[in-house]
């Protein structure tokens, strides 16, 4: 049976990426199956399950994300969502800004890509708004 790369693409905002001041924890992975299909299953009937994803990005240096499903609303609390974490040292050593994509691959052997392109146009419409990037979107599957 053939395996095929999986790749997913985000345009980062302001909040992904610091520039907004505000404390996030990561971002913020919708629960559309096609992306999620891109991390590893995580133990739903475990409060906030997590895995740490090995990724490396175009020069070869490696960087470890985790990927976080913070369920405590199914145990007293409030949240329920999935988030990428401990990307602020990539973003910072990069210079990623809102508007610049962030590109996640898995090969066919499974090693984890981390790439990024930067944005084209400016993220900030004309009547002087900035505009927030949350678009995820499946590259190729």
């Amino acid at each position: 049976m053939h395996k095929k790369h999986h790749i997913i693409s985000k345009l980062l905002s302001a909040n992904d990426t610091g520039e907004t001041g505000a404390h996030q924890a990561g971002i913020l992975i919708p629960k559309e199956s096609r992306i999620l299909g891109f991390f590893p299953a995580l133990d739903k009937a475990e409060r906030n399950p997590r895995r740490h994803l090995v990724f490396y990005d175009e020069t070869g240096e490696r960087w470890e994300f985790a990927f976080i499903y913070y369920n405590n609303a199914y145990f007293g609390g409030t949240r329920n969502e999935y988030r990428l974490t401990r990307m602020t040292p990539f973003f910072k050593l990069n210079g990623l800004h809102f508007g610049d994509e962030l590109i996640l691959e898995r090969t066919e052997e499974g090693r984890r890509i981390v790439r990024y392109r930067r944005a084209r146009k400016t993220a900030l419409r004309a009547d002087g708004v900035l505009r927030l990037g949350a678009h995820w979107k499946v590259v190729e599957i």
